[in-house]
């Protein structure tokens, strides 16, 4: 988590639910520029609970901005990579934010809630530019609702049930990676079933009273409350990139294997376009690439990653111990050369040269319910 900063306890935002996390046990951290929940009853714990039941982190620091109007899709589409009009009503995709070189600014999410309504969800570290890259391409009519609202996601195999119990039975309804708006106590919520842990679940923004409701009505439902160090392991394991970690500004979606996120076929402008076309038709010479250690070690971010001569090759970007696969997982740019399927280096890790597998992503797939039946 490379975005944690050095600012004291007074100078950090706060969550507008900090008293619940605090009552409830967390160890509180700087991250973003926000005082953050690092952990409640333990950082492997609270990873178990998201999957093998549920877990509720409280991600109130992501940047969260509407935009609204007839031209809003277009007015996105100007300054991200994904065609928005492939994006049903109900639908949500990943979308990227780049400089004019083809480097990540900023992974976003972005929701279509209504026929002239969107919403743009933004990384913690990037919500005030992002914010202002929206009001700029909508000629300011764009509504940053970041500080006036809470976020909080509920993951993991139990989670769309828990829920359906106390919001009602509208996520049972809706599809993986769609959204909707409910009637909750006389206000209106976003609904979607999206997450960052490769679980299912849902994530749901509201104002910061009925947060507060909500939390409680989860915890008492069965929830785990779950802090930033298990949704770091749980990214990791379903192979997310972590924006300042694995991906930035001098990072290119294709070297990043995110090119999926990018549509160059409908002609439209954005910023980066041409960088990003040009790169299209030739493969990177560095690519992301996914390391499953074969012994016993941990690999770190900036750890040295090492051919079979003994020559680094690269640093890893991501890296940590998997409590699900309970072994050495990372990520980590190398020449194209090294990043087939199989190949075998070494990472070392406190000295030692650790035996590494190049491995498909992810290295964690959740469980669909026809493979549990089976």
């Amino acid at each position: 988590m490379s975005t944690e900063t050095q600012q004291t306890p007074s100078e950090l935002k706060r969550l507008p639910l900090q008293q619940k996390h605090i009552d409830a046990g967390a160890r509180m951290m700087p991250f973003a520029g926000w005082n953050m929940p690092l952990q409640y009853e333990g950082i492997v714990a609270e990873h178990e609970a998201v999957r093998q039941r549920a877990g509720m982190f409280d991600v109130s620091h992501m940047g969260r901005v509407w935009v609204r109007g007839s031209g809003a899709a277009h007015q996105i589409r100007a300054v991200s990579t994904y065609d928005t009009s492939r994006i049903p009503l109900g639908g949500t995709h990943y979308s990227l934010y780049c400089n004019e070189d083809g480097g990540i600014e900023d992974d976003v999410f972005i929701f279509h809630v209504g026929d002239d309504r969107w919403f743009v969800v933004h990384n913690a570290g990037n919500a005030e530019p992002d914010a202002a890259r929206l009001a700029a391409a909508t000629d300011g009519t764009a509504e940053d609702v970041g500080r006036e609202t809470v976020m909080l996601a509920v993951q993991g195999p139990e989670a769309v049930a828990a829920v359906s119990r106390v919001l009602g039975p509208a996520i049972d309804q809706l599809k993986p990676r769609t959204c909707t708006e409910i009637e909750y106590n006389g206000e209106t919520l976003l609904l979607s079933r999206t997450g960052y842990t490769g679980e299912d679940g849902a994530e749901i923004v509201m104002t910061p009273a009925t947060g507060a409701a909500l939390w409680d009505a989860f915890v008492d439902a069965g929830v785990t409350p779950a802090g930033l160090g298990c949704r770091d392991t749980l990214r990791l394991e379903a192979a997310l990139p972590l924006h300042g970690n694995d991906i930035w500004p001098e990072t290119t979606p294709y070297q990043a294997r995110i090119g999926w996120a990018v549509t160059l076929e409908d002609g439209a402008a954005f910023t980066g376009r041409d960088a990003l076309e040009s790169e299209s038709a030739t493969p990177p010479k560095r690519r992301l690439a996914h390391l499953k250690l074969l012994d016993r070690g941990v690999p770190r971010p900036g750890y040295s990653v090492r051919d079979h001569e003994d020559t680094e090759i690269g640093t890893l970007t991501s890296g940590a111990f998997s409590p699900t696969l309970r072994t050495g997982i990372a990520m980590g740019y190398l020449p194209r050369e090294y990043t087939d399927i199989g190949t075998r280096l070494a990472i070392e890790v406190r000295g030692q040269r650790i035996p590494a597998e190049v491995v498909r992503r992810p290295f964690y797939r959740r469980q669909q319910p026809d493979q549990e039946s089976a």
